[in-house]
């Protein structure tokens, strides 16, 4: 029998390395997902009001255990017990959000019944079935919990692999449900690496969502497209910031070096590139570079850090962030600070002299670099800032707000944010999520949790009724009947008219058709003397609705 396979939990601040976590067999995979999709049959025909009910009680104990989680958080992931407890902040407010509007957003919905008067019609949404979420190691607590919550509200079964890299997390995720009778038979983890997830991948969960990077969500999309597995990806970002002449400098460099830098700039809305009109270039780097003095890097165990980041999370990281800025300083880029690092802490890093090819503008850095370019002016700002295969998020610097607002809209990102950098993440009502290669998905708003249901239309009535318009459309010729309905709903003003006063010239005699003249006379006095009726009543069906 082969030994079992272990992953190490480490503290990328201290390398210390403090458990281990046994490695989920791939071949158990199946086995697991069979379980799940035997108990969706359960989960998924209790209420809503049941399963959030449920959620709500697990509300309630994230609250609770705050503290445990937020340190779990700091050992595995280095962060400060601050940042920590804001995951666990945002991850309550969206559950919150979640458990007030669910009902209201997977409820029946009526529909316009068209022609079809003696029917009713509504859509529903129906969970997938059993979901694999794939998490990502930079926030491995609320980037996965968002996505299980909002699937387990919509009536799926959720399995949840965790990134390799902050195992003591995906653990603790899978003890905290534990606890819960009401939940856990619906939700499991499978631990592990690639095998582990191309094996989940394999056994054909009904939909994926990952978190996670472009190579990855690569990779998992060939694996789906052989099974037409629907795939949902929040992936990475490559986010420019524009600074105008009209900008507050000294906050537009603050908060620009604080969004770069936050979490060691291991955020895929991080601040990683810098567009600067001429005008004010000077005055923000100076600004910039002063502002980098003030950012503390470190770690400690205490609730209120001095810090206000920590490491690096793993060294496949650090190698990127040094890649990038070797390749901008051998291109002839300049660092006004940083480019050192001491262990996986990365010195806060400013580059000039930067152009628009190097690594460090094109690829997701990922780390606590922030490139700075000089353009002439606004509409320059605007294309370089486009000219990404990346659309996740942007930030624009300005005073005049309409000004500031306009180029949001020609900016092409999920989200865009004036004046501020990162402000939008922890707004539980606002969509989030990218446009190209940063991915399809949405979390938050009522999206988050539609993503994981699907349109099932319901039509309810008796059987055709022989005076019902729309049974008189299904004889042959009704083509002259039709038009004048099409005309009178659709229309403009003259082909409205055109009904109610038809043009005085004969038409051409037509062949009667061959059936029933008693039938077809009571078909076109019918169609004739309902157009008027059907007409409006679409029109007022389409209004209402």
């Amino acid at each position: 029998m082969s030994e079992k396979k272990l992953l190490s939990c480490v503290n990328p601040a201290t390398g210390e390395r403090f458990d281990q976590i046994p490695a989920t067999n791939p071949e158990a995979i199946p086995l697991i997902l069979d379980e799940l999709r035997h108990n969706f049959n359960t989960w998924s025909r209790k209420s809503v009001r049941e399963r959030v009910w449920a959620l709500n009680q697990f509300k309630i104990y994230l609250i609770d255990h705050a503290d445990e989680i937020a340190a779990v958080l700091n050992r595995n992931a280095g962060k400060t017990m601050q940042d920590g407890l804001i995951e666990v902040f945002i991850t309550v407010d969206n559950l919150s959000r979640i458990i007030r509007h669910s009902q209201d957003w997977l409820g029946q919905e009526r529909v316009s019944p068209g022609l079809y008067f003696f029917k009713r019609y509504y859509q529903t949404q129906v969970p997938y079935g059993t979901v694999a979420v794939i998490g990502p190691w930079n926030y491995p607590f609320v980037q996965v919990m968002t996505p299980i919550l909002a699937a387990l509200a919509a009536g799926n079964t959720v399995v949840l692999k965790p990134s390799e890299i902050t195992p003591a997390v995906g653990q603790m995720i899978d003890d905290l449900f534990a606890h819960f009778p009401d939940l856990h038979p619906y939700f499991r983890v499978v631990h592990g690496g690639p095998d582990v997830g191309a094996a989940l991948v394999a056994a054909e969960p009904d939909l994926i969502f990952l978190t996670g990077s472009v190579g990855t969500a690569q990779k998992i999309a060939a694996a789906c497209s052989e099974h037409l597995i629907p795939l949902i990806t929040e992936l990475g970002g490559k986010d420019p910031m524009i600074v105008l002449e009209d900008a507050n400098i000294a906050e537009a460099a603050r908060w620009g070096v604080w969004g770069a830098n936050y979490n060691s700039g291991q955020v895929c809305m991080s601040v990683e590139r810098v567009y600067v009109v001429e005008a004010v270039y000077d005055q923000f780097v100076e600004a910039a570079v002063a502002a980098v003095k003030q950012f503390k890097f470190g770690y400690s165990l205490a609730k209120d850090s001095p810090y206000d980041s920590g490491p690096l999370t793993c060294t496949q990281q650090l190698d990127i962030v040094k890649a990038h800025v070797a390749d901008a300083l051998a291109g002839g880029a300049r660092a006004l600070c940083g480019a050192r690092h001491d262990g996986l802490f990365y010195e806060p890093t400013i580059l000039v002299d930067v152009n628009p090819s190097m690594k460090v503008m094109r690829e997701e850095t990922f780390g606590p670099v922030m490139p700075i370019i000089k353009v002439r002016d606004e509409e320059e700002a605007i294309r370089l800032a486009n000219d990404s295969e990346y659309g996740l998020c942007a930030y624009v610097w300005s005073s005049n707000l309409r000004r500031a607002e306009r180029i949001a809209h020609r900016l092409e990102a999920g989200t865009v944010v004036v004046n501020d950098a990162m402000a939008h993440y922890a707004v539980s009502a606002l969509p989030f999520g990218g446009v190209k290669k940063s991915g399809s998905g949405r979390i938050h708003g009522r999206q988050e949790v539609l993503q994981f249901t699907q349109s099932k239309g319901i039509a309810i009535g008796p059987p055709p009724l022989p005076f019902d318009i729309a049974t008189v459309f299904r004889r042959p010729g009704q083509y002259e009947n039709l038009v004048r309905v099409m005309k009178l709903v659709f229309g403009n003003g003259r082909q409205k008219t055109e009904v109610i006063f038809p043009p005085r010239s004969e038409p051409a005699v037509q062949p009667r058709p061959a059936f029933n003249p008693r039938i077809n006379g009571l078909a076109r006095g019918a169609a004739v003397a309902a157009t008027a009726a059907a007409a409006l009543a679409i029109f007022a069906a389409a209004r209402k609705k």
